[in-house]
């Protein structure tokens, strides 16, 4: 049994390196200066800002959003999210010394029954962009702690129209800056990459879709189409459901970027850990087979394989374990590299896979004490566990 785990662990990463789309070159980026192609026309864009206790970084938000060089018309909508601080206060000062005044401040209705908050929010800002007399051919849907580069939008909207794009999402670069930070910033991008091989869903060929939903370009036409945000208007992770919704009208893409920066700052792991079990357990659809399934897979391609290759006195699992562990060394460099952490780091992944594994567990018990999906005092409503995997 153990050489048979050893073996299977060795395989995956095999499988791994060689065929899941390259994930882990993290080759898919923009840090360099993409072509531009000038447009005879630079149609308009507005940017759908929803905002719940966000006045420590609302400010730098629209700041940044007010500096993008893009030569067509541009505006933006903040929702407030029936904050509890000043978030509204900072957005109208903001936007007040904008010249001319392009910043739309809204307040969210009250929260309907089956819609997650963020949807909400952001379905209230687009349906007012819409009821203008000429309504944005595009909305950047951002995320109230994102920072752009003063190029982006230009940059966005010119491969938007040059490769068709319905939906274009930039990964915004995480904080990386505490200890906490440090150790499980650049892993979280490694398995959501793992997870969502950007190439494959860059590919039409391919049904794998994914967003990255800090900073998101989306067609409003195509959106209207595919029946808008009402449509997912109860998911969770919202960025990924979104892509879904798209993909099969047309093209999308995702990329990593350096432009595009989170100010968010996650100081403790107690931070990090609510973050990451928000989400992990409904990324497994509530299953409690698929989170026994993953947490066999990570122990087999994760931890198994230093345990291994440590201390087995067979010469063939402890061989397997080694091949094992340096596969997954050299996988995890490419992103450590993007974040700029020592390559050495690469030899943690067993112990950071570990602690992953042990959030994933959190977040399902998190979801049967009734808090699943809390973000800032709100909780997504109880929903049934699975008993079964289903697609």
């Amino acid at each position: 049994m153990i050489t048979l785990i050893a073996a299977l662990g060795c395989a995956a990463w095999l499988y791994l390196l060689a065929a899941r789309g390259g994930f882990w070159r993290a080759s898919d980026r923009d840090d360099e200066p993409a072509p531009v192609r000038e447009l005879d026309a630079w149609p308009p864009v507005t940017a759908i800002v929803p905002a719940r206790d966000e006045a420590d970084v609302i400010g730098a938000n629209l700041a940044s959003l007010l500096l993008q060089d893009y030569p067509g018309a541009f505006s933006v909508i903040v929702v407030d999210d029936h904050s509890s601080d000043a978030t509204a206060a900072v957005a109208c000062a903001a936007g007040a010394g904008a010249t001319p005044s392009c910043v739309t401040v809204l307040h969210a209705p009250a929260l309907e029954a089956g819609w997650t908050g963020k949807l909400a929010a952001l379905d209230h800002g687009i349906r007012h962009a819409e009821g203008v007399p000429a309504p944005s051919d595009y909305l950047l849907l951002t995320d109230a702690d994102i920072a752009y580069a003063p190029d982006t939008l230009r940059m966005l909207v010119s491969a938007a129209r040059r490769e068709g794009l319905l939906l274009s999402s930039l990964m915004a670069k995480l904080n990386a800056q505490s200890g906490s930070e440090r150790a499980m910033i650049p892993a979280f991008v490694f398995f959501f990459r793992m997870l969502y091989p950007f190439a494959w869903v860059n590919s039409p060929q391919r049904k794998i879709a994914a967003a990255a939903g800090g900073c998101i370009l989306v067609d409003r036409n195509a959106l209207h189409t595919a029946g808008g945000l009402a449509a997912i208007r109860g998911e969770l992770i919202d960025d990924c459901a979104l892509a879904r919704l798209l993909k099969p009208h047309g093209p999308i893409r995702i990329a990593l970027t350096g432009r595009v920066r989170s100010m968010r700052a996650y100081r403790s792991f107690g931070e990090l850990r609510r973050m990451i079990a928000r989400t992990a357990f409904t990324e497994l659809r509530l299953s409690m087979w698929r989170l026994a399934a993953t947490v066999a897979a990570m122990l087999v391609v994760f931890v198994a394989p230093p345990v291994f290759a440590l201390t087995s006195a067979d010469p063939l699992v402890r061989a397997l374990g080694a091949i094992a562990w340096g596969c997954m060394t050299l996988a995890f460099v490419p992103m450590l590299r993007f974040y700029r952490r020592s390559p050495a780091w690469a030899l943690a992944l067993p112990a950071i896979a570990a602690a992953y594994i042990g959030l994933t567990i959190d977040s399902a018990f998190q979801h049967l004490r009734g808090r699943g999906g809390q973000w800032k005092g709100r909780v997504r409503p109880r929903a049934p566990l699975r008993s079964a995997a289903r697609p």
